[in-house]
């Protein structure tokens, strides 16, 4: 597969002196999710982690409904780009089929291609109730995520998902050039490992959107913890889908904005 990084020439202005030199930044790349050699959709991603790019695609777009569904799976280089080859089982296949769409969408654009309003809106599946987490908790959560984000250390331009629980810190952790690639690609290593997002806290490096909520609901995940704050439709889906929003989490503290009962009683008191 191709470097995730790239060098490009740049100048760089430092008040009134200008310098020649090189900054590396992230590949982005048209990657084809191919079904049974019938394309699907065409994103545009980080050339890393593919395999769970792939799974974990389709695994929220409903497409499959575990790791096994697909049969087979291929990454090939070819002259456009990256096609992510899977055939899938005959029942999943004929699924497919009879509500195939295509979609090409700019870096991990999440609604690109849907046919109607209420398949942007969808409900989320419900979560199951997980378990409780102190604020030291999250805040050392959320500290995890920074020293292993190993291409933004790098180029300073790309998003990461991550898992955590309390018994085993940072679970895993996925970056992209898109936002929705990231959790997609955290779904599948999660996915691939077998492992239940039920009892732990999925992390976000951005701001969460709606499709963010539905992908996190159909990963199990009874709470996300966001760097950034949620939009108002996030907020609405999360709250039906009886998961734990949590927005704006910083060194200094967090905002939670549905499903406070997951936070012990001392966030509560906080809180309130």
């Amino acid at each position: 597969m191709p470097d995730p990084t790239v060098p490009a020439a740049r100048i760089a202005w430092r008040g009134d002196a200008a310098q020649d030199g090189v900054r590396v930044v992230p590949r982005e790349t048209p990657v084809a999710l191919t079904y049974n050699r019938s394309t699907h959709a065409v994103m545009l991603a980080s050339p890393a982690d593919l395999e769970d790019f792939a799974i974990g695609f389709s695994l929220s777009e409903g497409i499959i409904g575990k790791a096994a569904d697909i049969q087979a799976l291929e990454i090939v280089e070819v002259p456009q780009g990256i096609e992510c080859r899977m055939d899938l089982a005959d029942e999943r296949l004929d699924a497919l089929t009879k509500r195939q769409r295509r979609l090409a969408g700019p870096s991990g654009c999440g609604l690109c291609g849907l046919d109607s309003l209420a398949a942007a809106i969808r409900p989320a599946p419900a979560v199951p109730p997980g378990r409780s987490f102190t604020p030291a908790m999250i805040q050392d959560a959320m500290r995890s995520m920074q020293p292993a984000q190993v291409l933004n250390a790098i180029t300073r331009a790309v998003h990461a998902a991550a898992f955590w629980t309390p018994e085993h810190g940072l679970v895993a952790l996925r970056e992209d050039v898109g936002r929705h690639n990231a959790l997609d690609k955290l779904s599948g290593a999660l996915a691939r490992t077998g492992t239940s997002a039920d009892d732990g806290l999925v992390l976000l490096s951005s701001r969460v959107s709606v499709e963010m909520v539905q992908k996190a609901a159909t990963l199990g995940a009874p709470v996300i913890v966001a760097i950034s704050a949620p939009t108002s439709l996030a907020i609405e889906v999360a709250d039906g889908a009886g998961i734990t929003l949590i927005g704006v989490a910083r060194s200094d503290g967090f905002e939670v904005f549905t499903h406070l009962n997951r936070i012990t009683p001392r966030m509560a008191r906080h809180v309130a």
